[in-house]
């Protein structure tokens, strides 16, 4: 794996340290961004082999901020690319109204992303090179005050789609993953506001949340970690333009 290297973003917390610390231990060579270096800075140190992967502080919004860190980088090629930084939360109309914010995140960050590491996919040697993004289970649900997250994950399943189309005769797979409550800060803080909301306790607002899951749990972030490897590994050639939900049975589409 020493050869081949994967770029992830958001690899500073949650399900994206998570990753960074399943591929570090496949050996593969890594790229990680994020907007808190410290935060890369504690994830690098977490990994099997840190001298193997290279931190750059970067906003996804601004693809020139992309592209300085692959060119600070010196990576010829990517092999991979998990295309997970994104940010969830409330919005509601008005002078504050976090929709703007939300939707250049999430959703033209990821394409962002994409375009930026594409030269980078092409010049790899490998017969399938993979591309995943980290939707959600949001993406497939309508929750009140959630319009511009569920918004944007949803854009993200239309982009990935058609990235899947326009990039199939490069031998590029591209699919997305789609979480449902995974035990991460990003999780507590919606139970908070949950909890807030509701005028209920932190612990109520899991049972009631939990109610709603045939399994009755959180995923752990180590889990979507293990389905992202395999998704990007050489063990699969035939998956492209595909969702994939994990979720413990929130949601089970026909």
């Amino acid at each position: 794996m020493k050869n081949k290297t994967i770029l992830v973003t958001g690899a500073g917390t949650g399900i994206g340290r998570s990753i960074a610390q399943n591929l570090s231990q496949l050996g593969y060579s890594l790229i990680l961004l994020g907007r808190d270096l410290t935060k890369l800075e504690a994830t690098k140190k977490s990994l099997k082999f840190p001298d193997q992967s290279n931190i750059f502080s970067s906003d996804i919004r601004d693809s020139s901020s992309i592209r300085e860190a692959l060119s600070k980088s010196s990576v010829e090629s990517l092999y991979s690319l998990v295309v997970n930084a994104g940010v969830g939360g409330e919005n509601n109309y008005g002078t504050s109204d976090r929709w703007q914010e939300v939707i250049e995140i999430n959703l033209t960050g990821s394409y962002n992303t994409v375009q930026e590491c594409l030269p980078y996919l092409r010049k790899d040697p490998s017969p399938f090179k993979k591309i995943l993004f980290m939707s959600s289970i949001l993406a497939r649900l309508g929750v009140p005050g959630y319009t511009a997250y569920c918004a944007s994950k949803a854009g993200i399943l239309g982009l990935m789609r058609s990235f899947a189309a326009e990039l199939s005769g490069e031998n590029i797979l591209v699919n997305a993953l789609c979480p449902g409550w995974v035990n991460t800060d990003m999780a507590h803080e919606g139970l908070d506001g949950m909890a807030t909301g509701m005028s209920i306790s932190k612990e109520e607002a899991y049972k009631m949340a939990m109610s709603q899951v045939p399994l009755g749990k959180m995923s752990k972030p180590d889990e979507i970690a293990k389905m992202t490897a395999f998704m990007l590994s050489d063990n699969q050639s035939s998956i492209t333009g595909q969702t994939l939900d994990i979720n413990n049975g929130a949601l089970m589409p026909s």
